[in-house]
């Protein structure tokens, strides 16, 4: 039986597709292990966001070759099907396989031979197999989930987006919008209450289009969460991420209101300045957004807003980021991902001037960082003396082990095995040197 292993670079959305491409291989025969168990196959899926995470991939290779020389490494992902080629120079990379072809990697590869010495070249050099149709062609649609991974499980609901944003290659990495149907969504999420799972993270490239296909729009992102409320089994629903265009009042006033999802969102703003986010080609102005935080704010008090931002876009002035900053100070909001704006090929941002020289772009990203860590203790403080429920995970550090509220509040409590995948009552009582919220006594409270 040949051992596989898998090392996912991204999104949540790639977890959960590297975790239906895992289960496909065991349905196989194939043995799944962990990457330094000298597997015989090394799967790695990558992202391409950034040049950093292209690094990664070639960082994360170089480890398999070293941990079996004689391993089949194939590539997966945003970066295989962007740049195919350029991944083929890697030393030690046996195939690569595009959008449209890696839910068919194991009939595509076989038995996972690797080809023969190239006489021409060096005996370390080999010529890897290169699947990778035109983005186009990524047309399917393939139910994902992770499973048996974690405590919570990603589910992912769309793929593919049709928005053209300036920086993004995301569109030419996964192709056009397109999405699960409603009743396969439901089907899957009662698969995963069979088994155990107490949380879903519904996930995307931008589930707010959800409803789209083969271009048509047949049911609505609103119409998937209604009937995914009444999926009996699963505790907790959370939306990972959605457009503020697309977040409208009747899903924020059914969540604040939903017997299953939770009061915390997640929603892309890039920018607080309406000038760059008009260089972004985003779909709003940033009166839009504080009209969503708002309307949060005002039906769910202690609702997380986690907010994405990327620093240093071609065109952002010293004064355009100040506004960003001002507005993201003023705004009430409990936390920030921090991007540094890297330069993509064939994406439009890269023809706008001027560019934003690299010390500059690292500053603001310090400055946004320091203030995502004020707002997060802030948040957190606000917490303090309620009583949430926290799911418990298999994460257990020096003794102690952690969970989040159904506001996405980090808590650490007595690691107890009997808590693992359990959901208790809990008071949050102080916010310790790790940024963590310590709880009183969890066996005080009892088991939903």
């Amino acid at each position: 039986m040949k051992k596989v292993a898998f090392y996912t670079l991204g999104c949540k959305l790639n977890y959960s597709e590297t975790s239906t491409i895992g289960r496909m291989f065991e349905s196989r025969g194939y043995q799944k292990v962990e990457f330094n168990e000298t597997p015989d196959i090394f799967i790695i899926n990558t992202c391409s966001v950034t040049e950093n995470a292209d690094k990664k991939c070639k960082k994360i290779v170089k480890e398999a070759n070293r941990v079996n020389p004689n391993g089949y490494v194939a590539i997966i992902g945003c970066y295989a099907q962007l740049k195919p080629q350029e991944i083929s120079e890697i030393e030690g990379v046996d195939a690569v396989l595009g959008a449209a072809e890696k839910f068919r990697i194991v009939d595509l590869l076989g038995d996972f031979v690797k080809e023969p010495y190239l006489k021409s070249e060096k005996a370390t050099k080999r010529r890897p197999a290169i699947f990778n149709s035109n983005i186009e062609e990524a047309v399917e649609y393939h139910t994902s989930y992770s499973l048996n991974d974690r405590t919570r499980t990603f589910l992912k609901v769309q793929d593919g987006c049709d928005y053209p944003c300036s920086y993004c290659t995301i569109p030419l990495a996964r192709g056009k919008s397109r999405s699960d149907s409603i009743e396969n969504v439901v089907n899957a999420a009662k698969n995963i209450a069979e088994s155990g799972v107490k949380e879903i993270v519904l996930t995307g490239v931008n589930i707010g289009d959800f409803g789209l296909q083969n271009s048509i729009r047949v049911e609505t992102f609103f119409d998937l969460v209604k009937e995914l409320d009444e999926v009996e089994g699963i505790e907790r629903f959370r939306i990972s991420s959605i457009e503020p265009n697309l977040l409208t009042d009747e899903i924020i006033e059914f969540v604040a209101k939903s017997k299953r999802f939770v009061p915390h969102f997640h929603i892309p703003l890039q920018s607080g300045s309406s000038k760059v986010l008009a260089l972004m080609k985003r779909r709003y102005k940033r009166e839009l957004y504080i009209d969503r935080v708002n309307k949060i704010k005002q039906l769910m008090p202690d609702c997380c807003i986690g907010v994405d931002v990327i620093v240093g876009h071609p065109g952002e002035t010293d004064e355009e980021f100040l506004e960003t900053y001002n507005f993201l100070n003023e705004l009430n909001i409990s936390y920030l991902h921090v991007f540094t704006y890297s330069e993509r090929p064939n994406t439009t941002a890269i023809s706008i001037k001027p560019t934003v020289p690299q010390n500059k772009r690292a500053e603001r990203s310090k400055m946004l960082h320091i203030l995502s860590d004020k707002k997060k203790r802030f948040f957190y403080e606000s917490q303090l003396g309620n009583q949430f429920s926290v799911l418990f995970e298999e994460d257990i550090e020096d003794g102690n082990m952690h969970g989040w509220t159904e506001n996405y509040v980090r808590v650490t409590a007595k690691y107890d095995p009997i808590l693992i995948n359990e959901t208790k009552q809990v008071s949050l009582s102080l916010i310790n040197d790790k940024m963590l919220v310590e709880v009183e006594e969890v066996e005080e409270y009892v088991v939903h």
